[in-house]
């Protein structure tokens, strides 16, 4: 009698076709917290500012760029090309904003270095891509600083910007643990130009705050009065009854990076700094 041939079976968690079923749900979506709470911890990361904006808000030079091979172009007179060219000077224009976070995070990086690495405070975290992503990790890495990537898996326009630290560059395939680690460890969020998700990340930390989902005060910064002005309306809200006043005051505003530094460092320094740490100037 021929003997069987023994069949090895692996533990389920190095059966690749289990952990990608539906079963294992559960499973993947552990992973997305724990992976990034290590790595972390590792890195002596003790909490951060979170910096929000358009992933199609380029570096001016790369908008100028654009603008220049438009006006060398052929068939000028065609409407495509007209409205081609009216989309890369508004690109251009609102490239001012990607220099803006870029400058912001490197002067609020450049702070946070002053309190030390045991733990390292005010850490500049993005959602990893480009746009205004990469003008918040360049900024904090120009620094000197080390700067966190939250990517999240998507067909068009996300990728890792190339200055996240590795070891702090996390890849995400659930949106509400990416919004968990979003949320966890911030201390502070500024918000710069932006769309859709732009504007799904802004209002998930408003009502956080504003239902006191949150165990700690997190400030909120809405830069560029002039874009958000027109695309929100702030005051009619509170006109309409369906926010308050208070509600509102959850919000800051500021048009200049030097407004913008001021009020996240008194914020800071007055919610979440203890005095002896503070860095005399």
């Amino acid at each position: 009698m021929a003997r069987r041939k023994k069949i090895v079976q692996p533990p389920a968690y190095r059966d690749g076709v289990f952990m990608e079923s539906l079963a294992a749900r559960p499973v993947r979506i552990l992973t997305e917290y724990i992976d990034p709470l290590v790595r972390m911890r590792r890195e002596g990361v003790g909490d951060t500012i979170v910096i929000f904006g358009s992933a199609r808000i380029g570096p001016p030079e790369q908008a100028q760029a654009r603008l220049k091979r438009l006006a060398r172009a052929r068939h000028k007179a065609s409407p495509q090309h007209r409205a081609a060219v009216r989309q890369a000077r508004a690109v251009l224009e609102m490239s001012r904003y990607y220099q803006a976070a870029r400058e912001l995070s490197r002067r609020i990086t450049a702070w946070s270095l002053t309190f030390g690495e045991h733990p390292r405070r005010f850490v500049v975290c993005s959602g990893g891509g480009p746009g205004i992503m990469e003008a918040a990790n360049r900024g904090a890495a120009e620094a000197g600083g080390k700067t966190i990537g939250l990517s999240i898996e998507l067909p068009r326009e996300q990728r890792p910007n190339r200055y996240i630290n590795s070891e702090l560059n996390f890849q995400f395939h659930y949106f509400f643990m990416r919004k968990l680690w979003f949320a966890q460890l911030a201390k502070a969020l500024i918000i710069f130009p932006g769309g859709f998700g732009t504007m799904d990340e802004l209002f998930e930390m408003l009502t956080l705050m504003q239902t006191g989902k949150l165990g700690h005060r997190i400030l909120i910064l809405i830069y560029g009065r002039s874009y958000w002005d027109r695309v929100v309306n702030w005051r009619e809200m509170v006109r309409a009854g369906t926010i308050n006043q208070r509600e509102y005051g959850l919000l800051q505003f500021a048009d200049t990076v030097d407004d913008a530094f001021r009020h996240i460092r008194r914020g800071l320094e007055k919610f979440h700094v203890s005095p002896d740490t503070l860095v005399q100037e």
